[in-house]
């Protein structure tokens, strides 16, 4: 049921598609049809853009949210104290998703919490993030181009495709849309971001006074968020998560982001029919590269420059608040493969960094 991603061999200047999985089959014609004229529109504005000055308070609190103390190693503590990272910190891979977020109105939002702004037409307005790639460009000197705080950086937003696609399993009609998201700076292109978003049928929305669903009472609201420290076996690294409801609640903060199945109970539950509220699939991509730039940058003269040279992912399966689960990173050579293994052994996220 999700799509398939690029691979780490892709060039740059590849022709911008998305391929699926051959669990989809081709949609029936009116879905087709919302798919052609949703990537019809988007190709005849053109791309997005946006210009923003990356400030150090967005830094700061990610990084606290991710229950790191500091940044990097050996920098400054971040908890509690009006210092945050100073002009010129390079924003480590990853926390470039607490920038450059949708800005509407709460009356222009879903029924879901989503914002419209790439949604095709209606009915498909249920948006998931089911994974994609992420590519840090090298310059001639073989160096990355990091974004860094105090810079005006411009994002570039292109639709790329458009697919109306069949589940097997359950027949369900959805659509996929790849996008990509080019971040720049006055040293040119810094990283290049592309992503698939599943577009499902809405659901129905049931009144307030619709009694609540007979599932158990959730018992996340206990749990504290926490984050063991890395083990390593031959050349495995495992790090364990427990995501709190206030760490995603503090997540969605940052990224403005309002779908109610990270927050509202209710609605997670009773609506979407999930067992909890959802850990975000952008807060796990995040933490895959943590643990990465942990492991590759264990001894180096400069941490701040430990920068993959890509990442693609795909989500399989959902997270909830106050799951235990385990980042599970694999070297080989200059690859690393990654799975997260939620409750039971079963695998949330797959991914693949190249070095």
């Amino acid at each position: 049921m999700r799509p398939q991603f690029l691979s780490r061999t892709r060039q740059l200047n590849a022709p911008r598609t998305f391929s699926t999985s051959a669990r989809f089959f081709s949609a029936d014609p009116p879905t087709a049809s919302i798919a052609a004229s949703f990537l019809s529109r988007f190709q005849t504005s053109g791309p997005q853009t946006r210009t923003q000055i990356l400030d150090a308070n967005q830094l700061q609190l990610l990084t606290l949210t991710l229950n790191r103390p500091s940044l990097f190693p050996g920098s400054p503590s971040l908890s509690n104290t009006p210092n945050a990272p100073p002009l010129d910190t390079p924003v480590p891979p990853g926390y470039h998703l607490v920038y450059f977020t949708p800005a509407f109105l709460e009356a222009e939002l879903g029924a879901d919490g989503t914002d419209a702004s790439y949604n095709p037409e209606s009915p498909f307005t249920r948006r998931m993030w089911a994974g994609g790639e992420v590519l840090w460009p090298r310059g001639a000197d073989g160096k990355p181009n990091p974004l860094r705080v105090g810079q005006q950086v411009r994002e570039t937003t292109r639709v790329l495709s458009a697919e109306p696609k069949v589940v097997k399993k359950t027949g369900e009609d959805m659509i996929v849309v790849g996008v990509e998201k080019e971040f720049s700076n006055e040293h040119g292109v810094s990283i290049i971001d592309r992503r698939n978003w599943v577009f499902r049928k809405a659901l129905p929305t049931p009144s307030i006074s619709t009694p609540a669903s007979t599932a158990p009472p959730s018992t996340s609201h206990l749990t504290e968020a926490s984050a063991s420290t890395i083990s390593t076996e031959a050349n495995t690294h495992t790090k364990t998560f427990v995501q709190s409801p206030v760490t995603l609640f503090r997540f969605s903060a940052l990224t403005f982001n309002p779908h109610k199945i990270h927050y509202s109970l209710p609605w997670a539950r009773d609506v979407e029919g999930h067992k909890d509220i959802v850990v975000h699939g952008p807060l796990n991509l995040i933490s895959i590269l943590d643990l990465w730039r942990d492991v590759q940058g264990k001894g180096a003269s400069d941490y701040t420059s430990v920068i993959p040279r890509s990442i693609s992912y795909r989500a399989t399966s959902p997270l909830y608040a106050g799951d235990e689960y385990k980042i599970v990173l694999r070297e080989d050579g200059d690859i690393s493969k990654v799975q997260i293994l939620g409750p039971g052994g079963v695998v949330a996220m797959k991914a693949e960094i190249q070095s």
